[in-house]
């Protein structure tokens, strides 16, 4: 076997090899029409591991046939990036990629946004971070945000099928491919994951069959020998996102023991302490809700006091916000609402806002029945009055569900003495 990964030897270098982000790249498409056109923004592409944001870059470039010059926020600081700065001045139409770009500090950040002005360069930023959170704002506003999606189970048989024709052809021998679903499975979508769980199964049926044997791939044979391979932690690679939804589990099932256990692996390996933070404060929200309102507020503060503290101090705030979320009481309810209301539009459309709900700041609007008959909840007694706040079509609609929690029974009970029967409470 070649020391060569077979992410690396099957990476594609141009647009019609390149797999899956049809929706960006496929015929019509807003990046190939740009490659088509010449013309090429400064882009960030933003999406989990693997699904091609560093090929992308490289394709970009060798399509346009500029200058390319690639940094990984993890590795550069400051001085790096002027230097590459200073050196792409002398080419025409130079496109600088860097990976990661969400972990460069706003410094970092900074030291791009005068040549991304003057076009000095072409920036190319990946990140698996949400860029709204991580990237400036005067950056984010001189470039494309392009999101790209986990592959799609068609487009990861492409790969197999791909893989296993490269790998008969290099070594010779017969590969035969029974099951797919684990590999499927383990990689998430992701390319780089499924690549290396082959590369690994290949590597290690040669160490254990005679040359003249068939290579045979079941869902068995990927199970075991992956799962055996894969028990370490790299905040870059294969175990990111299996680790942190371990995490984020194990505080949704209400067990602080297995919360800090898989916070001590993110720490011990140098995860992010921000990212774990930021995970958290969804988490006080999407599963705590407001059978607890205090667990947002607690994550927000300790979301705050990370940036503050710094490391490692920070790591007994995450444990802290970590077991208290866990003890928490849970709900969900404000999650579902927000998904049934969402729905609810879908399904409906954009329905008209009922005519005394609407704002009249003219006389004109006024004459026609704007705010007519609105009834300001403070001038009637305990500050409410009953009137219609829906669209017609879905009056009566309940979308909050509050659930069986103390906080949300207290919820229950004052929009039953409010409402009545109308909304089911």
């Amino acid at each position: 076997m070649s020391n060569i990964p077979l992410a690396e030897a099957l990476r594609p270098t141009t647009l019609d090899e390149y797999i899956g982000q049809q929706h960006l790249v496929g015929q019509g498409a807003v990046i190939r029409r740009s490659l088509e056109a010449g013309v090429l923004p400064s882009l960030i592409l933003w999406g989990p591991p693997g699904v091609g944001k560093t090929t992308l870059a490289n394709i970009i470039a060798n399509t346009l046939k500029r200058p390319f010059y690639s940094l990984s926020a993890v590795h550069s600081g400051v001085k790096d990036v002027r230097a590459v700065l200073d050196k792409a001045k002398y080419d025409y139409n130079p496109i600088l990629f860097i990976d990661e770009i969400h972990r460069f500090s706003k410094a970092q950040q900074d030291s791009l946004l005068g040549a991304v002005e003057k076009g000095v360069v072409t920036l190319i930023g990946a990140t698996t971070e949400n860029p709204s959170f991580e990237v400036i704002a005067p950056l984010i506003s001189r470039c494309q945000v392009y999101i790209l999606q986990p592959l799609t189970i068609d487009d990861l048989i492409v790969l197999i099928e791909k893989a296993v024709s490269y790998l008969k052809d290099k070594l010779k021998r017969t590969i035969i491919v029974q099951e797919t679903e684990a590999l499927i499975t383990l990689s998430g979508g992701d390319a780089r994951k499924l690549l290396n769980a082959i590369d690994l199964v290949i590597y290690s049926e040669l160490q254990t069959k005679s040359p003249t044997s068939d290579i045979v791939i079941t869902d068995k044979l990927i199970l075991d020998t992956v799962q055996q391979n894969l028990a370490l932690y790299d905040k870059n690679g294969e175990m990111h996102y299996d680790i942190i939804s371990a995490f984020i589990k194990s505080m949704r099932g209400s067990d602080p023991n297995a919360a800090v256990y898989w916070l001590a692996r993110m720490v011990d390996s140098g995860e992010d302490p921000e990212f774990i933070a930021r995970r958290m404060l969804i988490l006080a929200s999407e599963d705590i809700g407001n059978a607890n309102p205090n667990a947002l507020l607690l994550a927000n503060t300790c979301f705050d006091a990370v940036k503050k503290i710094g490391w490692p101090e920070s790591q007994l705030i995450l444990s802290q916000t970590a077991i208290y979320l866990a003890c928490s009481p849970k709900s969900n309810s404000a999650y579902l609402a927000i998904n049934a209301a969402t729905d609810c539009i879908h399904k409906t459309g954009t329905l008209p806002v009922p005519l005394h709900l609407r704002n009249a700041p003219t006389k004109l609007m006024k004459d026609i029945g704007y705010s007519k008959n609105y009834k300001y909840a403070h001038d009637f007694e305990n500050n409410f009055a009953e009137q219609e706040f829906l669209p017609d079509m879905i009056s009566g609609t309940a979308f909050y569900k509050p659930q069986n929690n103390h906080r949300e029974e207290e919820h229950r009970k004052f929009l039953r003495d409010r409402w009545k029967a109308k909304y089911g409470y």
